[in-house]
């Protein structure tokens, strides 16, 4: 094989490089206009003929555009490929996925947690997500069957405006200065008027950096220490679970 120029050896880095990443044969025109080139149309399509004599791209039939062959991707591995560089991007790409991957994780550990407090007391039973300013919550549905929702529809649909607007109640936590264990907000001492008919009992969570509220809401007429006891437990399964 004949020597090949650092000019050559850039177009046929640019040739590889925009085949790898479109999977479409590569002419002359998309490799002066995208990779900056400083020389002319001609100078390209003359090295091009150059590198497809050496064997290191070639023309499919059915295109002007070219490909690269092996032997030119084994120059490219052994000469071209700029492996600095891969490393700095590959690192930040699995650092990303590293962080998605726990963001998924403390996420299903809400739901589940948050389905656990569901099912072990009669009202709702909420949680803020990680990195989402979203809350999630079940048992709806059981709490509105209790006779003080019942009997007042206004508090129900109070109550479930708060649960709707969610941002509202996330907001409204964040004024709480709130810690890891369990606090108790009876009737008035909610701050949202709205759910001046309820009782709130909640806990900020952490898990593997990602923090988030964890709590419960119900009638005023609740058994306090078994729902406060009960949130503590999940909330320690919670954060235990990592």
């Amino acid at each position: 094989m004949l020597p090949i120029d650092p000019r050559k050896e850039k177009i046929l880095n640019a040739i590889i490089q925009h085949f790898i990443g479109t999977a479409e044969p590569v002419g002359s025109k998309t490799v002066l206009i995208k990779y900056n080139l400083s020389v002319s149309p001609a100078t390209i399509r003359n090295d091009m003929a150059f590198l497809e004599n050496e064997g290191l791209i070639s023309q499919p039939h059915t295109s002007a555009g070219r490909i690269p062959t092996e032997k030119g991707y084994r120059m490219y591995v052994e000469k071209l490929a700029d492996y600095k560089k891969a490393e700095r991007l590959a690192k930040e790409n699995l650092k990303k996925l590293r962080v998605d991957l726990k963001k998924r994780r403390a996420q299903q550990q809400v739901y589940e947690a948050v389905s656990i407090l569901a099912q072990a007391m009669p009202n709702i039973s909420f949680a803020s997500i990680p990195e989402n300013r979203r809350t999630f919550y079940l048992g709806v549905s059981n709490m509105l069957r209790q006779p003080e929702f019942l009997n007042s529809p206004i508090n129900a649909s109070q109550v479930m405006e708060v649960l709707e607007e969610g941002v509202h109640l996330l907001k409204t936590l964040d004024q709480l200065e709130l810690d890891d264990q369990p606090h108790i907000f009876i009737g008035k001492e909610n701050i949202l008027p709205q759910m001046e008919s309820c009782s709130l009992i909640v806990s900020k969570y952490n898990i593997d950096g990602f923090e988030g509220y964890l709590g419960l809401l119900g009638p005023t007429r609740m058994p306090y220490a078994f729902n406060f006891a009960t949130l503590k437990e999940v909330l320690k399964m919670l954060q235990n679970d990592q």
